[in-house]
């Protein structure tokens, strides 16, 4: 049986964790119990608020990825919300390469990109729409989350590929293991950066983003955090730059950007 959680350290933790996380769990109270009594116990408490009086006062960087992600749910998969990626490729795509055909450097940030499989996603669209030309071209994407683990096995890059890969795309950008099991292909691993970032942290990356995807990372966040980090992708984000969010999510109707199609955003020029 879980261990209950008192509405005093209940509302300290939460508290916390949006201040420094953007991610509202206000209303998370049994979820908090459940998902935390394990480690409460392991760690050799009997109830919450020793452990919650640890964590706010060390402020671990490791106790803290844990707790975030016994309580978030890090779950993504390759082709998900097809419709983004079609918009991709018939639309940002050739305006992207129209407007880059100079330096030929696209600027894109999968932000909140979990265990890879979208930044990986998104390489294999540029590739297969530049085609022999892609060797020019400096597509490399930024891809970042706030949790180590889930970027260790993005790294990695081995992944149980669904039917919807086409097969085709499975020989040219992955190396097969065994059954279902393949491990990303060196063209696709060295086209992805990632690195460590907490989106509620100021946006101060070397340049501007030509596209910035986020999925599926807002529904954590209440509307001012949302409205707050909306408003910086938008400074960070060039002049007709784009913003794809999840189909779940939705921008407030004063958000700084043109709606082009479902969850799919466009920074005015």
């Amino acid at each position: 049986m879980p261990l209950s959680i008192s509405d005093k350290d209940f509302k300290r933790l939460y508290q916390f964790i949006q201040s420094n996380y953007g991610i509202n769990l206000s209303q998370k109270q049994q979820l908090i119990s459940s998902r935390l009594s394990s480690t409460v116990e392991a760690r050799g408490y009997t109830d919450f608020g020793p452990f919650v009086d640890k964590l706010l006062k060390d402020r671990d960087p490791q106790d803290m990825e844990l707790v975030l992600n016994k309580l978030t749910t890090n779950y993504t998969f390759f082709m998900r919300e097809t419709d983004h990626f079609q918009f991709f490729q018939k639309t940002i795509l050739p305006d992207l390469v129209r407007r880059h055909q100079r330096d030929k450097v696209l600027a894109i940030w999968s932000a909140g990109c979990s265990s890879g499989e979208e930044p990986y996603n998104i390489s294999i669209y540029i590739k297969e729409f530049l085609g022999p030309q892609a060797k020019d071209w400096d597509t490399r994407i930024l891809a970042t989350d706030i949790s180590q683990n889930v970027l260790a096995k993005a790294k990695r890059g081995t992944y149980e590929l669904p039917n919807s890969i086409p097969t085709e795309w499975k020989r040219k950008y992955f190396t097969h293991n065994s059954g279902d099991c393949y491990t990303v292909a060196p063209i696709l691993r060295d086209n992805v950066i990632f690195q460590t970032f907490n989106l509620m942290d100021p946006i101060r990356f070397r340049r501007k983003f030509d596209v910035i995807f986020c999925r599926n990372v807002m529904i954590y966040f209440d509307q001012s955090t949302k409205d707050a980090l909306v408003n910086r992708f938008h400074e960070a984000t060039v002049p007709g730059g784009y913003l794809l969010i999840g189909h779940s999510e939705n921008l407030s109707k004063n958000a700084p950007y043109v709606t082009l199609a479902p969850s799919t955003f466009q920074k005015r020029r």
